[in-house]
């Protein structure tokens, strides 16, 4: 009878260990597997470029999973099937966490990607005031996102914002459209294919997805962001994984000189690192 009761415990705690074994995607502060989700340009380019051969000298084996668009990557986090994720603004954060009830929080803050201004093919517009009236103008669907190109717009002279709305502005803001620009909205990813869309004069283009599409924005936008842009892309993690180890290491090479030499060598102005350290 004992050996039968033995042989059943045995079992049981077999058969824990193997579903403790087949869990998601994210790892434990034990495991030496890092996983992170990130966009392709120039986020994951980042990581495997440089971070993950840091961390493997570390005894860590960074896995970047690649994702298309903003959606995923904070929603597979939040499941914990995702270690971090790298790829957001810090105000797309701070918005999906409010309207998705999650709790991610930023570690640090790498780098700016500065949104630019895009003619569409075919259109002979070499400035803002080139553009003509009732020009149509191409932005993103995201709210968060919307404000920030509708500020753009605004420092270019095109359009005039409710005073005080800031970058929660939205297309109901507009108080003064002295061109009578159109808005055409869609989704982020696939603003670089509305620049061959014949109805499209102007696009505004996050510079990830830029670069992604093969557009270089110190050359082929007519306007930029400064350097001075508040949207600086972050490291993000649950609040119970901030002081893993992995995450830690993670995060200090993600500020490192290596980190910062290799964004200023190979995007020449068009992502500017920003090394920031966030009190979470």
């Amino acid at each position: 009878m004992k050996k039968h009761v033995l042989g059943i415990a045995l079992a049981v705690a077999v058969l824990l260990f193997g579903v403790a074994a087949c869990g998601g995607g994210g790892g434990t502060s034990s495991s030496k597997t890092l996983t992170v989700g990130a966009t392709a340009v120039p986020h994951a380019e980042i990581l495997n470029d440089v971070v993950k051969p840091e961390l493997a000298k570390q005894g860590i084996d960074l896995k970047v999973v690649i994702f298309q668009d903003y959606i995923q990557p904070n929603e597979k986090l939040y499941e914990k099937e995702l270690d971090a994720n790298y790829f957001q603004h810090l105000p797309f954060l701070e918005q999906t966490n409010r309207e998705k009830g999650y709790n991610l929080v930023p570690l640090v803050g790498v780098h700016i990607e500065p949104m630019g201004g895009y003619v569409a093919k075919g259109k002979p517009y070499k400035s803002v005031q080139d553009l003509p009236n009732n020009a149509t103008v191409a932005i993103t669907n995201d709210p968060t996102n919307v404000g920030r190109m509708l500020l753009l717009l605004e420092r270019q002279g095109l359009i005039k914002l409710k005073e005080g709305v800031g970058p929660k502005a939205q297309l109901t803001d507009i108080v003064e459209n002295p061109k009578n620009l159109k808005f055409f909205q869609m989704d982020a990813a696939m603003l670089p294919k509305a620049l061959d869309d014949p109805k499209v004069d102007l696009a505004l283009i996050n510079t990830n997805f830029a670069l992604q599409a093969g557009l270089n924005p110190l050359k082929d936008a007519i306007f930029l962001e400064d350097s001075s842009s508040p949207y600086v892309n972050v490291l993000a993690v649950r609040p119970e994984s901030k002081d893993d180890p992995r995450i830690q290491k993670l995060a200090e090479v993600l500020l490192s000189p290596a980190v910062k030499e290799y964004i200023e060598k190979k995007y020449q102005g068009a992502v500017v690192p920003a090394q920031v350290r966030y009190g979470n």
